[in-house]
């Protein structure tokens, strides 16, 4: 019989966040939802799924250790869109330090596929400076590390190329490039908050599926139910928009994401993982002719 727990998620109103709050909720345990938008429609919508809603901010140490109290497990995660990555690894250490204050028996950090191998993407490198220091600190931890996600190409900088029938993505066409659905992350993050002891002190990369451009081109084909063609974005024009992107898609090529699919799925049979074409199907592309218009 699965234990339920009571857990603190950060970025609860956020894509990654909010996607373990729902999975923790579905399997009937106890959410505190950390936001710093309480009266937020993300928030009032986790709320109505049963979270409770607590005002906190990743960078207020206080706010954290008050919003930890009486939680067994913390699921934390930060983000360098809004502050950059300097600031995201100071308030990821800051985050667990304020956990271990509060007591929490098992802190998850999410960081991502890879950061523990020297990629020398800047993003990569500011995760993994919280990951050493949650392993210094004494404490009950374990890492999850997704690859890059699905939604990432029906993102706002992504959305307008293929409203008008175009993949665009940075690697050559034939690049095969692992993927993991939200929703996975959200049920992975639930199936080792459930094993808690056992998974004390491990990381795990994990991820859905893999696959080439010109493959995803066509099940997006497929999907949408009409022609998508996949276009290769010169490195330059990458370069010229984000070098840290520029570096992790050059990372793509050369190396890549390492996931064993099959051994991981095999090990957690209770993700109910989805493929490119699952998520693909499922998808609401009803969003394209509101970009296209």
């Amino acid at each position: 019989m699965t234990i339920k727990r009571d857990i603190l998620v950060t970025g609860a109103t956020g894509q990654q966040g909010g996607a373990v709050a729902r999975a923790l909720l579905a399997k009937g345990h106890g959410v505190k939802a950390l936001t710093r938008s309480p009266d937020g429609k993300a928030a009032r919508q986790l709320a109505t799924a049963g979270a409770e809603i607590v005002a906190g901010d990743l960078s207020d140490a206080a706010s954290i250790i008050k919003a930890a109290s009486g939680v067994d497990t913390m699921f934390l995660m930060g983000t360098m869109t809004e502050a950059g990555m300097e600031e995201e690894t100071r308030q990821g250490i800051l985050a667990a330090d304020a956990a271990k204050a509060a007591g929490v028996g098992h802190l998850v950090y999410s960081s991502v596929a890879d950061a523990n191998k020297k990629t020398g993407i800047p993003h990569f490198e500011s995760k993994y400076l919280v990951e050493r220091h949650i392993e210094r600190l004494g404490i009950p931890y374990t890492i999850s590390a997704p690859v890059a996600f699905m939604e990432n190409f029906v993102a706002p900088w992504s959305i307008g190329a293929l409203a008008q029938g175009t993949h665009a993505f940075a690697v050559p066409a034939k690049r095969r490039l692992q993927l993991v659905a939200l929703a996975d992350i959200g049920a992975f993050v639930a199936a080792l908050i459930e094993r808690r002891e056992r998974v004390f002190g491990k990381r795990f990369d994990f991820a859905g599926d893999e696959l080439s451009g010109e493959e995803q081109a066509k099940i997006l084909s497929q999907a949408i139910g009409r022609p998508i063609g996949y276009q290769e974005v010169p490195i330059a024009m990458a370069r010229q928009q984000n070098e840290d992107a520029a570096l992790m898609f050059e990372w793509f090529d050369s190396v890549g994401y390492d996931v064993d699919i099959p051994g991981l799925h095999k090990e957690f049979q209770e993700v109910r993982w989805h493929s490119f074409a699952d998520w693909a199907r499922a998808f609401d592309w009803s969003m394209l002719d509101r970009s296209a218009a």
